[in-house]
């Protein structure tokens, strides 16, 4: 049977359809190509030797510059290589593999810059917390030419383009950094929107971007920014907003921050009837590097069960216990490790994601919500 052009494409695809990027289908056909004329090796055999940055089976990043920002936070600057887009909006998040003692660690972060079409670099600013492993090494461990794998941004918060004409911004701590992309993006726009911020730190010297902000309230009348500082005057009393924002209720509004100080927003705006004004972002940090649920992983075949916590994977578990679980990146991208699930819940590390029976899942990349359990 003659092959089609449909099959030409998809035989051309295969080798390279894990790969996600938000560029032309044209471009994971020519990646497709590279791999089949270069099997059994793989285009990233040669390319990497020529820069570590081209490949046909993920997208990378190299590190270039590491930023203190504050004595536990600092911004980190990568530049993309092939197949990563810079159509992002502000306020989204990237997934950033990284290799520390030679085991692949992955987390979502929020970009801090803003979409350029020819300075490619993008950003993220962290916070390193001592439950936060790969949070810790990024601040304070990882070094310019250190070579990242890149997920495409995602996530929805985000201002809508043109933004309202009134605008509420709560954050506090690390949650600083989505909206300080959406500000930079209204500032390159020339787009001045009556902006209210109340952001909350222990102090000062606390306060991300603190200098930057301080700049904006200076130098733009329409952003008004109310700093809050918890080491002195205790949590913000969102009983009391209408003292820093009169016309709060009238503001659609975006908040970042702790779980706690989120799900205050939330039942106020709730007990407002202003849930469909109301746009939240929940770290996954909140949700994984923390330790999550956990729960016991039987494993059915092997007769084996093991109880882990939330900041385990599926496989470290298996391996825990001796079984020989399959694997190859430890990141959620090769996919040798997807196996089905067949009963319980499980939790995607980089999205927070829950996954139930029935579900194939990434290994990997996945932990125990609950009790659980894997035909293996």
């Amino acid at each position: 049977m003659p092959m089609t052009f449909r099959d030409l494409a998809s035989w051309s695809i295969k080798p390279a359809k894990n790969v996600e990027t938000k560029l032309s289908p044209k471009v994971n056909i020519l990646r497709g190509l590279a791999a089949r004329a270069t099997t059994p090796l793989l285009p990233d055999d040669y390319l990497k030797m020529l820069n570590p940055l081209w490949t046909a089976r993920e997208l990378r990043g190299e590190v270039v510059d590491v930023r203190t920002e504050t004595e536990d936070s600092a911004t980190v600057t990568i530049k993309p290589g092939w197949g990563f887009t810079g159509q992002y909006r502000p306020g989204q998040y990237v997934g950033i593999g990284l290799r520390v003692d030679g085991r692949w660690h992955w987390r979502s972060y929020s970009l801090t810059s803003v979409p350029q079409r020819d300075a490619r670099h993008i950003t993220i600013t962290v916070k390193a917390t001592p439950e936060g492993f790969l949070s810790s090494h990024l601040v304070n461990g990882v070094q310019p030419g250190t070579i990242v794998r890149l997920a495409t941004p995602k996530g929805e918060f985000a201002l809508p383009d043109p933004p309202p004409e009134k605008i509420l911004f709560v954050s506090a701590g690390s949650g600083i950094t989505p909206l300080i992309a959406m500000l930079r993006a209204l500032a390159g726009r020339r787009q001045t929107p009556d902006i209210v911020h109340v952001h909350s730190a222990p102090s000062e010297d606390d306060v991300i971007f603190r200098d930057e902000l301080r700049a904006l309230e200076r130098d733009h009348p329409s952003y008004r920014l109310h700093l809050h500082l918890t080491g002195t005057d205790g949590r913000f009393d969102f009983e009391q907003l209408h003292e820093v924002a009169p016309d709060w209720k009238s503001r659609p509004t975006w908040a970042c921050g702790p779980s706690e100080m989120l799900d205050t927003v939330e039942k106020v705006w709730q007990e407002a009837g202003l849930d469909d004004e109301l746009h939240i972002e929940r770290f996954t940090i909140d949700r994984t590097d923390k330790g999550g649920e956990g729960g016991t992983v039987t494993f059915a075949i092997s007769d084996k069960t093991i109880e882990i916590d939330g900041a385990t994977s599926l496989l470290e578990a298996g391996e825990k216990v001796g079984i020989q679980m399959p694997f190859g990146c430890r990141m959620g991208i090769c996919q040798t490790c997807v196996l089905p699930l067949e009963s319980g819940h499980v939790r995607d590390f980089r999205s927070g994601d829950e996954r139930g029976a029935g579900d194939r899942i990434n290994t990997c990349v996945s932990t125990a919500s609950g009790d659980c359990t894997l035909k293996i």
